[in-house]
């Protein structure tokens, strides 16, 4: 439909209509548009239509939108020169020449879409096929024109993380070249408008502030990119550690300024951007260059301990800006690069130099205000999460925990932090927090909240440094003495603290408790489960049970069945009496589970021990047993991703405790052909079935699936290694003998 030798305002009317119609809502307009699009999309001709239209102001929105969708689409396609129905050189040449002509577009959402598609052909060829792109680009952020001016910074910072974004060898020297060919404009790009936006932001011109700030976070963003991707060694630029260097003078600068911003001011959200952003550069300079960052260990302790931990930040710090600062000096204190070894002669100067640094400034007061300030400050329960506790259990205890969290949310970075600091210098600290346990002792008033709080705290802390704290605290004693005593206070408001003790056993138990105290424990942790808040139950089988049926978070269940697998795989056949209703639930909470996949690795677990605990009972669970394996093991599946080696397991012991054969046990042996070529980490769990069908009944199995085994075999023979041969060689060998077996018997 549309050709090069077409003029291009007839096809573009062409193409327009059919755009058009492509954003209708009306699906019997919608589909034949996108599929005519679709056709569109090898024509020669079509991406130039694409870009006068979505470049033309006058158009509807929602159709220039999609005309740049369809654009950056294209580009990911038919860019390339291999790629089937590739875009000519020639037109190419034309497109990349039109998208840097003007940069003034005046939507928001288009101007981003435009510089992004404008950074995928840049990642393909800048700067060989497109040597203007990055001069065109400096000329343009020069302007005085506002609209121009931020539009082609915006196309500067996506072309910069774009390229920066490159792996390869040759384009890491590309970038290199590029880096330091600009870094000085960049600089004095970025301290023109920060320079801007401080001297506007008490002029009361909201729009201007506003204008300004933008441009500083975008030019703040090209240098980040180009400071952490664009040198081999920063340390040696003048440039680079002149603007590291300024980065805490700026910092300064900017949270003055958020003392004076309101929490409503238009400008709030992007000064906030803006000040987490410089410490993103100094975490990720660390991060990549930590012995260029050498220069800057002390000034990044000194600044982040003062904002965080003494009365300088009060009043202007924020949640998230205490996370970073939180963050860079986690990431001081547990750099390895800055560790000497322990012979100090085999360590490198840089190494030393480092850690003479980091000694010096971690002085016993410095230490001890951190620890002090961590403990009695940050690990306090605010009321936003004892609110919390009150209306959403559940959501309370899911929020504490997860991955990476420490690095974005407060109660997890300054538990890390702690544990930390507290591991590379425990004889300073344990002293410390020795003390602080001591002023603690005995029962504390109920009336009391702020003494509870300050309880639960201390006892946070103990538990987070168990392992250090092994040799300088009697635990026995302290749980019989003390926290044993608080378990059974029943009050409301012990309701934080009796949680807290019973975590604070958990993290005790596998660092040193004697076995003789266990009974004791156990009956305090069977009354905590008779206690209707949600946030304490965790054990024992029975109220275990209720648990799981009552709570609705995924997180929850898959706690709860990891709990039950565990007392299950402990009372192994004991368990008999008690799992008639969890063996009617299971098959309920698998079908409620099939969009989670982490929640069916759980129930896969809990029916392994469960099997286990049943012996040859578990036959009578087959009607819902073997409809998992099949689904666990059939790589045709999607979720055998997630399934496989749980499903495996759970096949395995099923056999392993069948008293015979059944046609259904039979028939999910199916599933095993397509394992075996996987020649995977599992295939020593597939030999074990197969020998358990084997012995289980070798006439039948054998006479079912000798064939399609014995062509498995051959072809698995040519690519497993010697001990995977003898694997194959061990289950002929024991198949033959059992058909021997079979025949004299």
């Amino acid at each position: 439909m549309v050709r090069v030798s077409m003029d291009l305002n007839s096809a573009s009317t062409v193409v327009l209509q059919v755009l058009t119609q492509a954003t209708s809502q009306d699906t019997a307009v919608l589909k034949p548009a996108e599929e005519q699009l679709k056709q569109w999309e090898t024509q020669p001709g079509f991406y130039s239509v694409l870009l006068n239209i979505f470049t033309n102001h006058t158009l509807d929105i929602n159709v220039r939108w999609l005309a740049v969708l369809y654009f950056k689409n294209g580009i990911d396609r038919y860019w390339r020169r291999v790629a089937p129905h590739a875009l000519s050189e020639e037109e190419k040449s034309t497109l990349r020449a039109g998208l840097i002509t003007n940069f003034n577009e005046p939507i928001n959402q288009i101007a981003t879409q435009i510089a992004v598609l404008i950074a995928k052909v840049a990642r393909l060829d800048c700067p060989r096929q497109w040597p203007e792109l990055i001069p065109t680009l400096i000329e343009s952020v020069k302007v005085q024109d506002d609209l121009r001016q931020h539009r082609a910074l915006l196309t500067f910072y996506h072309v910069t993380k774009t390229l920066a974004s490159k792996r390869l060898a040759a384009d890491r020297k590309l970038f290199y070249d590029l880096a330091s060919g600009i870094y000085n404009f960049a600089c004095s790009l970025w301290n023109h408008h920060t320079d801007t936006f401080l001297q506007q932001v008490s002029s009361g011109n909201e729009a201007a502030v506003l204008s300004s700030l933008e441009r500083t976070l975008l030019s703040l963003k090209v240098l980040r990119k180009l400071t952490v991707n664009g040198f081999v060694e920063p340390h040696k630029n003048m440039e680079v550690m002149g603007f590291l260097h300024g980065i805490f003078d700026r910092l300064k600068q900017f949270l003055e300024c958020s003392r004076s911003v309101g929490t409503d001011n238009v400008c709030r959200d992007r000064l906030e951007k803006t000040i987490i952003l410089f410490t993103k550069v100094l975490l990720d300079f660390l991060d990549q260059h930590p012995f260029s960052f050498t220069p800057l260990i002390q000034r990044s302790l000194e600044f982040s301990v003062s904002y965080v931990f003494t009365e300088v930040g009060e009043g202007i710090t924020f949640e998230r800006f205490i996370v970073q600062c939180m963050n860079l000096i986690k990431m001081i204190v547990k750099n390895y690069a800055y560790k000497p070894s322990k012979n100090f002669e085999d360590s490198s100067p840089e190494t030393l130099e480092a850690h003479k640094i980091k000694m010096a400034f971690f002085t016993y007061p410095t230490l001890t205000e951190i620890c002090r300030r961590l403990v009695s400050h940050y690990f306090l329960l605010t009321d936003e999460e004892l609110t919390m506790w009150e209306e959403d259990p559940e959501g309370f205890t899911v929020e504490e925990t997860g991955g990476d969290s420490w690095k974005y949310s407060l109660r997890p970075c300054t538990e890390v932090l702690f544990i930390d600091i507290f591991h590379e210098y425990n004889q300073t600290l344990t002293p410390v927090l020795l003390e602080m346990m001591q002023t603690l002792q005995g029962p504390t008033n109920v009336e009391d909240m702020n003494a509870l709080l300050i309880k639960d705290a201390v006892y946070n802390a103990v538990g987070l440094a168990a392992y250090e704290l092994f040799d300088s605290v009697d635990f026995d004693q302290w749980f019989k003495n003390q926290l044993l005593p608080e378990l059974q206070v029943i009050h409301n408001r012990y309701k934080p603290l009796r949680r807290r003790v019973i975590w604070l056993i958990g993290q005790w138990i596998s660092v040193k408790f004697k076995s003789d105290l266990r009974p004791m424990l156990y009956e305090a942790i069977c009354n905590l489960l008779q206690d209707q808040d949600l946030v304490y139950l965790e054990t024992m089988f029975t109220l275990l049970f209720q648990l799981l049926q009552q709570v609705t978070e995924c997180d929850t269940k898959m706690h709860v069945l990891h709990v039950l697998s565990c007392v299950i795989e402990r009372v192994n056949m004991q368990i008999r009496p008690y799992v008639g209703c969890l063996v009617q639930y299971l098959p309920l909470l698998w079908k409620q589970s099939e969009e989670h996949n982490m929640l069916r690795c759980a129930i896969l677990t809990t029916l392994i021990h469960l099997v286990q605990g049943l012996g040859a009972d578990s036959k009578n669970l087959y009607p819902f047993l073997l409809p998992v394996i099949q689904l666990s093991t059939d790589v045709s599946q999607p979720p055998h991703v997630y399934l496989l080696e749980d499903g495996l397991e759970l096949w395995l012991v099923t056999l392993e405790n069948s008293p015979c054969i059944t046609p259904e046990l039979l028939r999910i042996f199916q599933n095993m052909s397509p394992l075996l070529e996987l020649s995977s980490e599992n295939l020593r769990t597939c030999f074990k079935i197969i020998n358990g069908y084997i012995f289980l009944s070798s006439t039948e199995f054998l006479q079912t699936y000798a064939v399609g085994l014995c062509q498995s075999f051959c072809e698995l023979l040519k690519e497993i290694t010697t001990e995977g041969q003898v694997q194959v060689l061990k289950a002929v060998n024991f198949s033959m003998i059992r058909n021997l077996i079979n025949t004299i018997f």
